[in-house]
């Protein structure tokens, strides 16, 4: 039986590539997000190796709440730079315990830890920016154990700095070459490149401006704190030893750990991240091969139509239906084997492009483009069970085959009633539709697990029911063809109808992903409008000054109040704040702090509780989602700390914002006591102008005030709505890009089912020429098949995904999605699309149907 099975894989070679691409590609999408985490792994590993090189590390005590995400701009969460981890949120220690525990014996130097935001003007007079990678600055010493210098020397005063090699490239910078930089909050200063310095590793595209010892102390620890201190000790020390005398040396809120506990930290931290953005990517690739099913199950079913006979004459012979079986999964196991194979391929192929690509943007990746053994075997287990599975229903249709069949003339194939499937598709709809208006009730709790599981109810009830609705719907569609293209439309709309399951399971494919691109366009739409509608509700300032690296000098806004033209210059910072709850738990919170005033007057805020009256005297606000997370109510009292103790501050007000995306708001007084200024950024300075300027004399005024710091932009409410926009534009271009996959499985699916129809049809398509249809009737009627089928699949896919997503701003209404907007345009542009589509996938089947012989096709069976 493996014989019979590997032969007709032989003489159906185009129908077995179809299917083995439909698997490749899904399985490519597998291979390349193993692939990519695994090389991003490594990159972030050899970061963490090179730059973490200390054999101890002096820290302060964590705060209990777990690793905290870096906010881009902030210094604290840097990662990707000398002495950068990504770990839980800490004390800061004195950077005066380097010079303590440097004279202990055994150790050959410390160094304090000491890392900020840099702006670096480049040789074109722009800012030095690479999309989201941070721009930071450390310090750069002589004989630096954790640097190589490869040119040049070390800066050696406030006039001088040295750049990471692939910093100094993308610059266009080269050594001797004077330029401008704002280190840390400072002003604009000219400076000179002196030196080039690397530390072994790709530097994913982060910036990196190296300063002298002094000048980052006074940028980076102004109050004398650091994050941690490095501590190197001499050869042949005893580490434990040197552990013990360090530790003792230093106060006891300071912990000692050694470098391999730091650099294990790190690396746990990095492979939760990734770990996520791994389980993000396998999503849309079990969707692709959730897609690619369908072919194959699609392909295997018309397979067993055209191979009735021959199955029934190997029951004839006495082959078990047992044996009839294993033969149609042996040849889905080929597909599968095969398929998997050629994925893997591509997928390790694929990630190589993209390295090579990134490698242009100055975001190089380390490791190697490689799938283990063992990763190996599973994809490959994967795609062969899919393939398998998907082909499961057809083989024990073909192993049902009577051999009686064998004596037929012509086989005739039976097909089963529709009301069966039709009552289970009924029921899952009507299910999916209950658990979607669950979701959006107001106290319904977990309403996304509702919603998630309503959606999938419903795809499947919709594929279930759909060949139920083929016939009645391929009707109405397909009368615009049968009253204008004679006698083609007529002869399209028979074919397309005769079997509803094989239509509906391949215009299942597309309807599946369309459903995904309808509800994401839905999603783009409702999240454009919300934002507008939020910056227009929240809002009161004339300008918005913020910076491309989310780090605004502090400076700027100073020299901006001080303008005459000026009314009111509001900073909003954030950092991380340690809060200990009344409960006596501590936990670690990302903070803003701005002036109280600034409520009601730059900025407006929903108060869903309390008041904000007691901000301007230490009184704190929380968010509306915070609060109920964590069962906090107005008159909680916390315990914040500051530099002369903890301080008591009461919750004054329940709000809810989305422009102060922060749990805890404070007056800008209270913020500074409790967030160390190493852990702070200013995000934004919100002006006023001042009564009698003008929006055009008060814009002049700030464009001369950030006009050198080249990375800021002055915008009002309409072009902070645009560049909010924008933002979730670019992060919806990535969802599209990934559901493209699975629509362009689909479409091979609908050439496939043509292509096999073709074969199918080959007496008929013969008998219709001999009677007078010509080629380009023959090839219309099957281009009108194919448009049919796509438009089919469509229609469905967008009503069911502009169905549910009405659903998402009343179930992340919390997360700022509080409007809900339909770009019927955008979908009616998708229907057409869907036509297009259909008639590119009937370009190969229609040429291969009209290229037949007249006579041979007569004569065929």
């Amino acid at each position: 039986m493996l014989r019979v099975a590997l032969r007709e894989v032989r003489s159906h070679l185009v129908r077995f590539l179809l299917s083995v691409l439909a698997v490749t590609l899904g399985i490519a999408f597998v291979t390349g997000t193993f692939s990519l985490r695994a090389m991003l792994a490594d990159t972030f590993g050899s970061i963490i190796a090179s730059t973490t090189q200390g054999d101890l590390y002096l820290r302060g005590a964590a705060a209990t709440g777990g690793p905290q995400e870096s906010d881009g701009g902030e210094p604290s969460g840097a990662g990707a730079a000398p002495g950068g981890t990504l770990t839980e949120p800490r004390d800061p220690i004195p950077a005066t315990l380097a010079s303590e525990v440097a004279g202990l014996d055994g150790v050959a130097q410390a160094v304090p830890d000491l890392l900020g935001t840099v702006v670096l003007i480049g040789a074109d007079g722009q800012a030095v920016v690479n999309g989201q990678a941070p721009s930071l600055g450390s310090v750069l010493r002589e004989n630096d154990p954790s640097g190589t210098l490869l040119a040049g020397r070390a800066p050696r005063d406030a006039g001088e700095i040295a750049l990471e090699s692939t910093t100094l490239q993308a610059s266009g910078l080269r050594l001797g070459d004077t330029t401008r930089v704002v280190v840390g909050n400072g002003r604009l200063t000219d400076v000179t490149v002196v030196g080039e310095v690397t530390y072994g590793n790709p530097m994913v595209g982060t910036t990196l401006v190296l300063v002298d010892p002094a000048t980052g102390e006074a940028a980076f620890a102004p109050q004398g704190l650091v994050p941690q201190v490095a501590i190197f000790a001499d050869a042949g020390a005893d580490l434990p030893a040197l552990e013990e005398r360090v530790a003792a040396a230093v106060p006891d809120d300071v912990e000692v750990v050694t470098g391999a506990q730091l650099r294990d930290e790190a690396t746990a931290a990095i492979n939760q991240l990734l770990g996520f953005l791994g389980t993000f990517l396998l999503v849309f690739a079990l969707i692709s091969l959730f897609v690619g099913a369908f072919i194959i199950a699609n392909t295997f079913a018309m397979a067993v139509r055209q191979r009735q006979r021959e199955f029934a004459l190997l029951r004839a012979v006495g082959a078990s239906p047992g044996q009839v079986l294993t033969t149609v999964l042996g040849q889905a196991a080929v597909v599968g084997a095969v398929g998997s194979a050629a994925g893997i391929a591509a997928g390790v192929g694929l990630v190589a492009l993209l390295r090579v690509w990134l490698a242009t943007m100055g975001m190089e990746l380390a490791g190697d483009v490689a799938v283990t053994p063992a990763q190996a075997g599973a994809i490959v287990a994967l795609g062969t069970g899919m393939a398998m599975v998907a082909a499961l229903l057809p083989a024990r249709r073909a192993a049902g085959t009577p051999p009686v069949e064998a004596m037929r003339d012509d086989v005739v194939v039976v097909e089963r009633s529709l009301r069966l499937r039709a009552a289970v598709g009924a029921v899952l709809l009507a299910g999916g539709v209950a658990a979607t208006a669950v979701s959006v009730q107001p106290d319904t709790t977990r309403a996304g697990t509702w919603l998630g599981v309503g959606a999938g109810a419903v795809l499947l009830g919709a594929l279930a029911v759909s060949p139920a609705i083929a016939r009645a719907v391929l009707a109405v569609l397909a009368a615009p063809f049968v009253a204008l293209a004679r006698p083609m439309g007529r002869l399209a709309r028979g074919n397309v109808t005769r079997n509803p399951r094989r239509t509906a399971s391949t215009a299942g494919a597309l309807m599946i992903g369309m459903a995904l691109v309808g509800a994401c366009a839905v999603l783009a739409e409702s999240a454009q409008a919300s934002t507008s509608a939020i910056v227009a509700t929240e809002s009161r300032a004339d300008f918005w000054v913020q910076s491309a690296t989310r780090a605004v000098p502090p400076q700027v806004a100073t020299d901006i109040a001080a303008l005459d033209v000026v009314a009111r210059a509001d900073t909003v910072t954030v950092g991380q704040a340690t809060v200990t709850e009344p409960d006596g738990t501590q936990e670690g919170f990302r903070a803003a702090g701005l002036p109280a005033g600034a409520l009601g007057q730059t900025i407006e805020v929903a108060v869903d509780s309390g008041s904000l009256a007691g901000l301007a005297d230490g009184e704190i606000a929380v968010s509306r989602t915070t609060a109920i997370e964590h069962g906090w109510s107005v008159g909680d009292v916390f315990a914040l700390p500051t530099a002369d103790g903890p301080r008591e501050a009461r919750v004054g007000a329940v709000i809810e914002s989305q422009l102060l995306a922060a749990p805890l708001i404070m007056d800008s007084a209270l913020f500074t006591a409790v967030v160390p200024d190493i852990e702070t950024v200013v995000l934004a300075v919100l002006v006023d102008g001042a009564d009698g300027a003008s929006q055009d004399e008060l814009r002049t005024a700030l464009d001369g005030v950030v006009e050198p710091y080249v990375v800021l932009t002055v915008q009002d409410s309409a072009e902070l709505t645009s560049s909010l926009a924008e933002q979730v534009d670019q992060a919806m271009v990535i969802l599209y890009a990934l559901l493209g996959l699975s629509v362009v499985i689909a479409v091979l699916g609908i050439v496939n089912t043509l292509a096999l129809a073709v074969i199918e049809r080959t007496r008929e398509i013969g008998l219709m020429r001999a009677v007078g249809l010509g080629r380009a009737q023959l090839g219309s009627t099957i281009v009108i098949e194919s448009v049919l089928t796509a438009v089919f699949g469509t229609l469905l896919g967008v009503a069911i995904g502009v169905g549910l997503a009405s659903a998402l701003p009343s179930v992340f209404a919390e997360q700022g999605l509080t409007e809900l907007a339909v770009p019927w345009d955008l979908l009616g542009v998708m229907v057409l699309v869907s036509g297009v589509v259909g008639v590119v996938a009937a370009v190969l089947p229609a040429w291969r149907a009209t290229s037949l012989p007249v006579l041979q096709a007569v004569a065929d069976e």
